[in-house]
């Protein structure tokens, strides 16, 4: 006769402790949001924009976060009109008109081939987390704070983005009287487990 195979339970308390969570694009979203200003603001659009190459690594263990982004893989999805998608004022030359101006006078990523965001503390708020950490972007480092909030089956994460604080002077156009606001918002969508 054998003796029964011991079990070892897996809880909480337990030395065990979950490996890190990658996500790339075909498990998450990364979408940017810009804003147009400016005296002919009013025929311009609003855009929705999506980060097409990417990776997230979620540590559940120590409540920490590194993600790496390419630059040159946005890919501009539809005009918003007062926070809705408006996808028929852009044709697709539009659309690729400013994914090259985005890549030739923006994000130049050539010089700057990727932007990084690792996380230095993480705390509890009162809807969610607030993750504070460093942003690179077009290779100059600052503090970031994101705020991330549990919707249905998905963590969302959203931080804003000051272009100028990267050296990135925003978009602009017929003599600065239509320009994209110097903020823009970075929305990351990732599977809860």
């Amino acid at each position: 006769m054998t003796a029964p195979v011991p079990t070892v339970k897996r809880n909480s308390n337990s030395k065990f402790r979950k490996r890190p969570r990658r996500f790339d694009a075909k498990t998450a979203e990364c979408t940017v949001f810009t804003f147009k200003e400016g005296l002919l603001s009013a025929v311009a659009h609003d855009l929705k924009i999506a980060v097409t190459e990417f990776e997230i690594e979620v540590n559940e263990a120590d409540r920490s976060v590194r993600a790496r982004f390419d630059p040159s893989s946005l890919r501009v999805l539809t005009a918003m009109r007062d926070g809705k998608e408006s996808p028929r004022e852009l044709s697709e030359a539009n659309k690729k008109e400013i994914e090259r101006n985005i890549v030739r006078d923006v994000l130049l990523p050539d010089k700057h081939p990727q932007v990084r965001f690792e996380s230095k503390k993480t705390e509890q708020a009162e809807v969610g987390y607030t993750v504070r950490g460093v942003l690179t972007l077009c290779s100059k480092k600052k503090d970031l704070t994101v705020s991330v909030r549990k919707e249905r089956k998905h963590y969302v994460a959203e931080a804003t983005v000051h272009q100028p604080d990267f050296g990135i002077r925003p978009f602009s156009a017929m003599m600065g009287t239509l320009r994209v606001k110097a903020d823009v918002l970075v929305r990351v969508r990732v599977p809860a487990e």
